[in-house]
């Protein structure tokens, strides 16, 4: 399909509305996507850092009583 103008190609034979606006929701999904996975793996790596702490923790108390006992 030819487009005789910029306009044309914008309006996409009346269909414009609809092309753009998916076009829009597509981005609008990827990009949501892409955020939650960020913040989904923020949210692991500091679980994981917060086990490891209370991990060392826990071995460190377990080494004092086992010294005093």
């Amino acid at each position: 399909m030819q487009w005789g103008s910029v306009e044309n190609f914008v309006e996409m034979g009346g269909y414009g509305f609809f092309v753009w606006s998916s076009y829009a929701m597509c981005v609008a999904v990827i990009v949501l996507d892409i955020v939650s996975a960020r913040m989904r793996r923020k949210r692991a790596i500091a679980a994981v850092a917060r086990e490891a702490q209370l991990s060392q923790q826990r071995a460190q108390q377990a080494a004092a009583a086992g010294r005093t006992a």
